[in-house]
């Protein structure tokens, strides 16, 4: 299993799109995007990416949720949460 922080050095409000992908802080030269892990103000579906490519709707998220999966994008089909919030 990755190592993951446990605190968040930088957070940014994420706009959920079929096309764009979360912008790419995670690595020093842009190349390599380990993702994020979001936290879920208002909870519901949240369908992302994965940082390894897997796409994947997860149902139901709760409400004030850290969602310790590194992502790369939050879709905005099938996404029903909102409030959403990278953190690096």
């Amino acid at each position: 299993m990755a190592y993951q922080k446990l605190q968040a050095y930088k957070a940014a409000d994420v706009t959920p799109s079929d096309s764009s992908n979360i912008p790419n802080i995670s690595s020093p030269d842009g190349v390599r995007n380990s993702g994020c892990v979001l936290y879920i103000g208002t909870g519901g579906n949240v369908k992302v990416l994965t940082s390894s490519g897997d796409e994947v709707t997860f149902t139901n998220v709760a409400d004030g949720t850290f969602f310790p999966v590194q992502v790369v994008k939050v879709f905005s089909t099938d996404t029903t949460a909102s409030g959403i919030i990278a953190l690096w």
